[in-house]
């Protein structure tokens, strides 16, 4: 994708020798080393996950239009698909760990709705770290000696890790038959947004196609997300009329067609409503804001 800035890099899983089990382990060190260019100042996209661990080290990360400071204890998630760039990792140490979005199967709403950095206190960070080591030190074995290779173990690894770094859960519901409800729920309704969203714009659609109510995809949504049905689908269908006005030429009215908008009146209502602004006003502040470095 190519704009006023500069393409975004499409980045594919092409695991190390050694690492074909879906996940592998590396630190921000050995990234700047990969990387004499520093391409990785550049908006990315790639199609799998990227767990970070700020071990030491101040530096700045940003996602999808948030820039985010980093520390010791900051903790970074990139999603498949996410537009991200590692805007200062120079002084960054810790680990870093790549997988397959298959590689970790059945993530909880907590997982699913986690935001792409937060902060680990004095106290979790050691656990953290510990984990990450267990892990590096299993993946470096199965590299080393594939007859110790055990990819179930390496998932139940990164599923610790990712235990032992999430953020602070909600409370609690009401019941825990009322929790597992909710997030099978609200797993189907996400990952059928995620698949549909260009052209599906409303929640019935979601509601017929996976056989619940709208009122039941609307109570687990706000259960695990913290907002209505039709809110978390509408924030998806921005997100991406951000990324490609953003980090495309394309013109509006073909964004729109992207997005299944009918016609281009209908996407800049959309989009003037849940940001007060006009999609072509949007796009000409964004590259005038020197976002992204030349």
């Amino acid at each position: 994708m190519e704009n006023g800035h500069g393409a975004v890099r499409q980045l594919r899983y092409l695991p190390a020798v050694g690492s074909a089990y879906g996940v592998e382990v590396l630190d921000f060190a050995r990234l700047r080393a990969m990387d004499p260019h520093r391409r990785r100042v550049r908006p990315q996209r790639p199609d799998f996950h990227v767990l970070a661990l700020v071990g030491s080290g101040t530096g700045a990360h940003e996602a999808d239009f948030r820039t985010h400071p980093l520390a010791a204890g900051s903790v970074v998630w990139i999603r498949p698909g996410m537009v991200h760039r590692w805007s200062d990792i120079d002084a960054c140490d810790g680990p870093l760990i790549l997988f397959r979005p298959g590689f970790l199967p059945g993530f909880t709403s907590a997982e699913a709705t986690a935001p792409a950095c937060w902060e680990l206190d004095g106290e979790r960070l050691p656990l953290a770290l510990l984990a990450a080591e267990h892990l590096g030190r299993e993946h470096g074995a199965a590299a080393r000696t594939p007859r110790l290779a055990s990819p179930a173990l390496l998932s139940h690894l990164l599923a610790a890790l990712i235990l032992r770094t999430l953020p602070d859960a909600p409370a609690a519901p009401r019941s825990a038959l009322s929790g597992s409800r909710h997030t099978e729920v609200f797993r189907a309704y996400r990952a059928a947004v995620e698949e549909h969203f260009t052209h599906w714009h409303q929640v019935s659609d979601y509601a017929q196609a996976l056989g619940y109510d709208a009122r039941t995809l609307t109570r687990a949504t706000r259960a695990a997300a913290g907002t209505g049905a039709k809110t978390f689908l509408d924030q998806r269908i921005l997100l991406e009329a951000r990324r490609l006005l953003a980090h495309t030429d394309l013109p509006v009215g073909t964004c729109a067609r992207r997005l299944g908008f009918r016609d281009l009146a209908n996407f800049t209502t959309f989009f003037r409503r849940q940001t007060g602004t006009p999609p072509t006003i949007w796009r000409t502040t964004y590259a005038a804001s020197g976002a992204h470095p030349t």
